[in-house]
């Protein structure tokens, strides 16, 4: 063998073990596991032209193409990155491999590995970019670089798009700026036109593989993004923000300054559990820039919006849902909207007293405010800028205040991205806990920032206070959420409500109890009265005060968006199992437990349907990892289960 084979074989070798390979018109990546394959691919099949990507998964030894093209390329304004792109070198694919842990989420410990190549190109008038690719183990991710030291320009618009077949079966949820609809599931050739939100679930004809479409690392240097077929029902491609969002405050078409990378592109696939265990979004998510993280503690939280919408502008109120924490153990209680018009016994001061006295922390209500938002509510100025913050946030450290929930964002133009990091960055120096309200679908800001606790951008039971229509929506809704919108980071659903507010629910108490365990939030707000919680049978109350919202692991046990879903989490030593039923007729179903560990006896604390959706039904068994548990759900029933080891 001469020297110049030899040396061609050794590159070909060192291209396969680490992941990827590299011809004239066509770069392949694969992920670790090599289940998982991205192909940078010409449309004119040479080294110029429109490149795209295709993406496919194997299961069982079978390549299924999961996506058959993902259009890329740029418009600035000063020139086009997309129909003349001529291909230049790819690096050495690189293996990534990392270990890092979280203070809160689905899981502390995260492990994720993946092989990444840069493939550089320049335009007809030399202009460079890079489309960066990188192959996890449960997804693929690429972003766009413009590598030039200088340089600042508007991007006039965003050419990706994923093409879908048409015999896919997809979960959208219609694009609104506060990211509070129903997600709708089509199939058999459905492909509605329409502006969509993120995160978009998709399932293959052969159901052996589904895969998830959202953004990571996102930050002011560009926008938010939605799916739009509209031009092309079978074509989801990236749009900016709508103009008249916010009020028609900001920019839609976001400013760079080079060097510049987009946000990450993320393609969640595999599994079903594949996608529910995920956690890729914070995978490609800066670390922690917070090196002192004591202070952040995650926690339930009671909250008297849903029961009484006007409950913080009454005193005693305040303090019935500080005694609720107090009884139940939660650590914190919200000081909901219309705190700085408190009466009937006493003002903001007073509540603050008052809470600290039984133990429990407050956390505090505002207005993002600005005229990007048409609501009103005070107070409308504290957050707006950074002199404000910084005022404020020393007043509600001296006074003992946690945490704050900010409301009303209304746009993802990047004057906003900007907004919604400045204000966690500034609470951070303070050491205050952030909700967001109103607002975007997470994006990954809370493995790089940890005091951003959760997020509402959910169709939550707030809605119980809105519409008619989410009474019969719900128990169905409930059932894709774990596989959509949770999947991505903390969704604040508000739930747990056994009473009822200004609409009716017809979701079992069962259902209810174990919405604990499929909703993951680090502030975790239940939503009911305090009679809902002090009515309940002793071992349901038990269950809501040892309960944890912040997770060591997660385990999709089954289920199907819109049906039904069991899952399995873990905290230290303890599993608890939460599981329901969308559906409107009566399931019985058998619950391997094959989770907990081996050689361990646990006792479980069952609490499942009775006889009727108002009733709960304890029962208690000493079991282990290879036992199984027969359950009766109600038609949209559920169950909550905790398992804890016997010394």
């Amino acid at each position: 063998m001469n020297k110049y084979i030899r040396s061609l074989v050794l590159v070909l070798l060192l291209q396969l073990i680490s992941g990827g390979k590299v011809f004239s018109q066509s770069i392949t990546i694969q992920s670790p596991d090599k289940r998982i394959k991205a192909e940078l691919l010409c449309q004119q099949q040479n080294n110029t032209g429109e490149w795209y990507l295709k993406v496919s998964y194997q299961h069982n030894n079978t390549a299924v193409t999961a996506i058959p093209r993902i259009d890329l390329g740029l418009i600035r304004n000063d020139q086009d990155f997309s129909k003349q792109l001529k291909f230049i070198r790819a690096g050495k694919p690189a293996l990534l491999k990392e270990q890092y842990t979280t203070v809160h989420g689905k899981r502390s410990v995260h492990s994720n590995t993946g092989n990444q190549v840069v493939a550089s190109f320049e335009n007809p008038s030399k202009a460079k970019l890079n489309i960066i690719i990188a192959a996890y183990n449960d997804g693929v991710v690429f972003r766009y670089e413009f590598p030039d030291k200088q340089g600042s320009f508007v991007v006039k618009d965003e050419l990706t798009s994923y093409s879908i077949s048409r015999e896919t079966t997809r979960w959208l949820e219609k694009w609104n700026p506060a990211n509070e609809g129903y997600y709708t599931e089509m199939k058999n050739a459905q492909a509605t036109p329409g502006e969509w939100c993120y995160p978009a679930l998709f399932k293959s004809t052969d159901s052996t593989c589904w895969f998830l479409l959202h953004e990571a690392d996102l930050d002011e240097t560009y926008c938010g993004t939605k799916l739009s077929n509209m031009a092309d029902s079978s074509k989801y491609k990236l749009s900016f923000p709508n103009p008249k969002d916010g009020r028609g405050q900001g920019e839609s078409t976001p400013t760079i300054n080079l060097p510049w990378k987009s946000p990450w592109r993320v393609i969640n696939i595999g599994s079903l559990s594949d996608i529910v265990e995920s956690t890729l979004v914070d995978d490609v998510s800066p670390p922690s820039r917070i090196t002192n993280t004591a202070w952040i503690r995650p926690g339930l939280v009671s909250w008297n919006y849903w029961s009484d919408n006007h409950g913080t502008k009454d005193f005693k109120t305040v303090c019935e849902f500080a005694d609720l924490a107090a009884a139940m153990g939660w650590p914190y209680t919200l000081l909901d909207w219309e705190w700085d018009a408190m009466g009937n016994g006493g003002k903001l001061e007073d509540a603050i007293r008052y809470i600290h006295a039984k133990g429990v922390k407050p956390l505090m209500w505002y207005n993002s405010g600005g005229n990007h938002t048409w609501v009103n509510a005070t107070p409308k100025d504290r957050m707006l800028t950074h002199e404000n913050r910084v005022e404020e946030f020393a007043k509600l450290k001296k006074l003992g205040v946690d945490g704050i929930k900010v409301d009303f964002f209304e746009s993802e133009k990047q004057d906003m991205i900007k907004y919604y990091l400045d204000i966690v960055r500034d609470a951070a120096q303070f050491e205050i806990m952030v909700y967001f309200h109103g607002c975007l679908v997470p994006r990954g800001w809370a493995r790089t920032y940890p005091n951003l606790m959760t997020y509402e951008a959910v169709r939550g039971a707030e809605w119980y206070n809105n519409v008619p229509d989410f009474t019969n929506a719900a128990p169905s809704h409930n059932t894709i959420l774990p596989f959509t919108r949770n999947v991505v980071g903390a969704m604040d659903y508000t739930p747990v409500t056994f009473t009822n507010s200004q609409h009716p629910h017809i979701t079992s108490y069962g259902h209810e109890l174990a919405l604990s365990v499929l909703f993951e939030s680090g502030l975790q707000h239940l939503a009911d009265r305090p009679d809902g919680y002090y009515s309940l049978p002793d071992a349901a109350r038990t269950f809501l005060r040892d309960v944890p919202n912040a997770w060591d692991d997660i385990k999709l046990l089954d289920g199907y968006p819109g049906q039904e879903i069991s899952m399995a989490r873990r905290k230290g030593d303890n599993w608890y199992v939460g599981s329901i039923n969308g559906q409107n007729r009566e399931k019985k179903k058998t619950i391997k437990l094959d989770f907990l560990q081996e050689g361990v006896k646990y006792k479980m604390i069952l609490i499942a349907d009775g006889k009727h959706d108002k009733e709960l039904l304890p029962s208690y068994r000493m079991v282990q990892r290879s036992d199984s548990v027969d359950v009766r759900l109600l038609r949209r029933g559920g169950f909550a289960a905790s398992f804890k080891p016997v010394q």
